[in-house]
């Protein structure tokens, strides 16, 4: 596959998952009230994000700006690094690393339950995180505008 199509291909699989993530927050979660739907929505986000980051990496790469390692937290700093030309702040970066990180602990989680409008996900160390209907809502629109940036840039060329 031509190198210019990589990118553009991540970016589209990245907005479908933000478009699934979407429709399960705003159409499907009021009608079921199932708070399961939670952790697929967050399943998504991360889907939209890592592959958000795979377009500009591969951008980047493209156009011989970074090198693309086999170590996935190298790549991550490589992104860092370049987030900047995308006009994504370390406020973005933040939130972006939150998500991720949330998402990685629901898939290691020995243990998640659903308790009044969230669900508790604990981590092995017995470490507490929760996920609401809110803080999914808030991700979408940081993850919206992380795509809006990344579509941008890669669009403008």
């Amino acid at each position: 596959m031509e190198a210019e199509n990589r990118f553009f291909l991540s970016l589209e699989k990245a907005k479908k998952s933000l478009q699934i993530a979407d429709h399960l927050t705003y159409m499907t979660f009021p009608i079921v009230k199932e708070n399961k739907l939670l952790l697929k929505g967050i399943e998504e986000l991360y889907l939209a994000i890592i592959n958000a980051i795979n377009a500009i990496l591969q951008y980047e790469y493209t156009y011989k700006r970074i090198q693309i390692y086999k170590d996935a937290k190298e790549n991550f700093r490589t992104f860092q690094r370049v987030a900047l030309r995308y006009s994504i702040n370390q406020e973005q970066l933040s939130k972006i690393t939150e998500i991720l990180t949330l998402a990685e602990k629901h898939k290691k989680s020995p243990f998640e339950f659903s308790k009044n409008d969230k669900i508790v996900i604990m981590s092995d160390n017995s470490r507490i995180d929760t996920l609401n209907i809110d803080k999914i809502k808030a991700f979408i629109l940081e993850t919206k505008d992380f795509l809006r940036k990344c579509s941008f840039t890669i669009k403008s060329v």
